[in-house]
């Protein structure tokens, strides 16, 4: 059971963070037509509730009940499909933001304990001289072994100036020590870059939020800065589960001629039957200055290689579409996500929301995304030794209720679900010959990054590393 944890502690650092990936459009309040709705189903629903109201066991709130009843119905159309209640709601609009209370650190599991990949510049964290690498064992008396990446990370965030005292294992000085920290608004840092060697860059986009867009120019800005004779930049958009469409166009658009297509959606109501263009009016959300006129002019023509992988998904398909499409980029690593569906968040309440799927999202030469993913032109495999995790990614062709793309879409695959259940077991049993979780991948833009080292070979027009082993996913079968 151990070794079964520590396996499934490894794959969910990122490697599935697509899964539930979604993308928004604004928030607009609709009122439905009544006209069509079926009474009888409607009355049904009314005596089962009155019935758990009188007869169940003990007594059930009613506002719960209806919730969960809002809660089931959505949830029994997609797996994106959402009912935000207050709490679910306010948790969506924080990820969305890049905003949030708590310590400032970027984290993952290892081991059982909570990994800290990064904190991020001027947080607590980061001012408290936290480092990457460092192991969290306990939460003030909460010993982490035990509990999910997610619940370590609800039981650190909290309200506005209280405190938190965490237990430290630093590997590199073999010792434990406390830090009390006090938690604080955090503005998230979803961009990351910095110059590989003299003339090539990295630029890494980890989600796509508020902040995103005016952080990749500042970021981008900065490197042409330090070197004005940029050869190559590598678009790193690996486990990125997505985000805000408007932060995908206009990424897509830093690289794009002006008023090129970068992606359309098509669905059953006329918002939306949309296209979107390189162009600030389809990603300025709130009017203002263009962030992108900050750029270079050398932005539009620098040799561009995008590096995805199966946690790629959404926004960040978008982008890697509309590059491949438009041949302004060369698309490495392997097949992506899958997530091509378009959700609306609708407020119902000041409090309350429903996201929904609306529609689905297509490259610019009309290929549908959903459950299907960007196939790169060069397939890269994610270390020297070949797919470590590869096989137990869960991606969209895998979930229960994924709407297909009416292209033939990968279908859910039976000899893929063996294969996840075959490579789960040998890690298993290898962690329990050796006693020791499976060695986690190497950190995004390190020297031991392997699939970036084979992008900036082919950026050098050097010998790249092509995988022997990945082939496009299989589509599902036309039965009409």
């Amino acid at each position: 059971m151990g070794s079964k944890l520590k396996v499934s502690g490894l794959i969910a650092v990122g490697v599935v963070a697509g899964a539930l990936a979604t993308m928004q459009l604004q928030a607009i309040a609709r009122s439905g037509s009544v006209a069509s709705l079926p009474l009888e189903e409607l009355q049904q629903l009314a005596a089962v509730f009155s019935m758990v109201k009188s007869d169940y066991v003990e007594p059930v709130d009613e506002k719960k009940l209806i919730n969960d009843a809002i809660a089931g119905m959505v949830s029994g159309l997609d797996p994106h499909s959402q009912y935000f209640d207050k709490k679910t709601f306010k948790e969506f609009r924080e990820g969305t933001s890049g905003k949030f209370v708590g310590l400032g650190i970027e984290v993952g599991m290892e081991d059982g304990l909570v990994k800290v990949v990064s904190p991020i510049e001027g947080s607590p964290a980061f001012r408290a001289g936290l480092k990457s690498g460092d192991l969290i064992t306990k939460i003030d008396d909460t010993m982490v072994r035990g509990l999910t990446l997610d619940q370590a990370v609800k039981k650190m965030r909290g309200e506005p100036n209280t405190k938190v005292t965490l237990s430290i294992f630093r590997k590199a000085e073999t010792r434990t020590f406390p830090v009390t920290l006090v938690r604080e608004e955090i503005r998230q840092q979803s961009v990351r870059a910095k110059l590989i060697e003299p003339g090539y860059a990295w630029l890494r986009v980890s989600i796509f939020q508020d902040r995103t867009v005016d952080d990749f120019v500042r970021k981008l800005d900065e490197l042409y800065k330090q070197d004005p004779n940029i050869k190559g930049i590598v678009l790193d958009l690996r486990n990125d589960p997505g985000g805000l469409l408007e932060g995908a166009v206009a990424i897509s658009a830093a690289f794009l001629p002006a008023d090129a297509v970068v992606v359309s959606t098509n669905g059953q109501i006329s918002d939306s039957k949309s296209t979107f263009r390189a162009s600030p009016e389809f990603y300025l959300r709130r009017g203002g200055s263009d962030p992108l006129r900050r750029l270079p002019e050398a932005v539009k023509k620098v040799p561009l290689v995008v590096l995805v992988n199966e946690g790629s998904a959404s926004a960040s398909e978008i982008v890697a579409g509309a590059l491949q499409d438009h041949k302004r980029a060369i698309v490495m690593g392997s097949q992506t996500f899958g997530k091509g569906s378009v959700q609306t968040v609708r407020q119902l309440s000041p409090d309350t929301a429903l996201k929904i799927t609306t529609a689905r999202y297509y490259t610019p030469s009309g290929k549908s995304i959903q459950a299907k993913g960007i196939v790169p032109d060069v397939m890269i495999d994610e270390t020297a030794d070949g797919n470590v995790f590869a096989a137990l990614r869960v991606r969209e062709a895998d979930l229960d209720k994924h709407i297909a793309s009416g292209q033939g879409a990968e279908q859910k695959d039976a000899a893929r679900e063996k294969a996840r259940e075959d490579a789960i077991k040998k890690l298993e049993d290898e962690a329990a010959k050796k006693n020791t979780p499976p060695k986690p991948l190497p950190e995004f833009g390190s020297s031991e990054d392997f699939p970036l080292t084979q992008a900036l070979n082919r950026l050098k027009g050097q010998p790249v590393l092509v995988s022997k082993t990945q082939v496009e996913r299989k589509p599902e079968i036309d039965t009409n």
